[in-house]
């Protein structure tokens, strides 16, 4: 069977039969719908928060989610979807480590018969059902003009990339719309990027090994950090702390993580990404209920994964800086004033 999708919020009106309407899984049909959600890890609050808000939204549809973390380890993962399986759920979500290594998890869901949709981070070269994330090219793309913008001469500088983990396809979806911002200025030499480096696992203690390398070689030498997360930045303003560099240096970032917004309106971090995590939660619970069902639903976006084009809905994402971030990241409730700034 063929599902395509799309979120109505994102790319338009989603139509299922029976007169359902967008996004609106039927209470009815939910009560009986067991998800499976597959973790990468809950060592971090930006994931802790996903998965609240997923299980909030499963439970306001009459659903009910069983989840696993696997805590960064490919062949626990694998096993924790053996164990839903097991369990008989009838959709499954996977928030992928490896997205090459969980294409064996797509393979064995579809052999129960069980869909699957990927939440935040694709799953290559399989026949994964359905993608639901923001547009991480266009995430990569922010940080890259902020920097380009923000450079004490815009347009011409040196700067240090710390990218993500090799294994995420987020992080090579990250770089590539850096690489798009950053060609024209490269090609004319006027930005340089001196030095770069994955950060294994997005790891902030990774991050900071970059950026010292950086330090042992260049010396103070550059104007910016374009890191891909929150988490590689906070290695990066370790490193620089260190140098006394810390405020001096753009650093990038994204996810709006609290200390990432603290460090944001403290000066040692730029600006970070921000992305509306309620509503992808909410959009992704949504979408598997209807899956689950063996509901057909149109979308108008595909991403191709080495072997297949999937449908996808890419939610757009936000900068968010010391200026506006009363508007964006207070203002939309992701947190609130006292946790940002402190203080009543």
């Amino acid at each position: 069977m063929l599902f395509v999708f799309a979120a109505c919020a994102a790319v338009g009106v989603l139509r299922a039969p029976r007169g359902h309407a967008a996004g609106e899984a039927p209470a009815a049909r939910a009560e009986h719908v067991l998800v499976g959600l597959s973790m990468d890890t809950l060592k971090e609050a930006r994931w802790q928060r996903d998965r609240d808000m997923m299980v909030a939204r499963a439970k306001a549809l009459g659903a009910e989610v069983l989840v696993q973390s696997a805590n960064g380890d490919d062949a626990r993962q694998i096993s924790d979807v053996v164990g839903l399986l097991t369990r008989h759920v009838d959709v499954l979500i996977v928030i992928a480590h490896d997205g090459k290594a969980m294409a064996k998890a797509v393979g064995l869901a579809h052999e129960a018969g069980v869909p699957v949709l990927a939440y935040d981070r694709l799953i290559v070269d399989s026949n994964v059902d359905a993608y639901v994330s923001f547009d991480n090219v266009r995430v990569g793309a922010l940080q890259a003009k902020y920097v380009v913008d923000h450079l004490a001469t815009p347009g011409k500088g040196k700067i240090v990339r710390v990218l993500g983990s090799k294994t995420d396809h987020n992080a090579v979806l990250v770089k590539k719309g850096q690489d798009e911002v950053l060609a024209p200025y490269l090609e004319r030499g006027d930005i340089r990027i001196i030095h770069e480096d994955w950060a294994d696992d997005w790891k902030p203690e990774n991050a900071k090994k970059i950026v010292n390398a950086a330090i042992s070689v260049h010396g103070h030498d550059f104007e910016a950090v374009l890191a891909s997360s929150d988490g590689t930045a906070s290695g990066a303003v370790q490193a620089l702390s260190e140098e006394g560099l810390a405020g001096k240096v753009l650093v990038t970032g994204q996810d709006a993580e609290l200390v990432a917004c603290q460090r944001v309106v403290g000066g040692t971090q730029s600006m970070t990404v921000y992305k509306p995590l309620r509503h992808l939660a909410d959009s992704a619970m949504e979408l598997a209920v209807q899956l689950s069902t063996k509901h057909v639903i149109v979308a108008k976006q595909s991403v191709y994964n080495g072997k297949v084009d999937v449908p996808a809905v890419l939610l757009d994402v936000v900068v968010a800086t010391r200026e506006n971030m009363m508007e964006t990241v207070v203002g939309d409730g992701f947190f609130t004033r006292q946790e940002v700034y402190g203080g009543p």
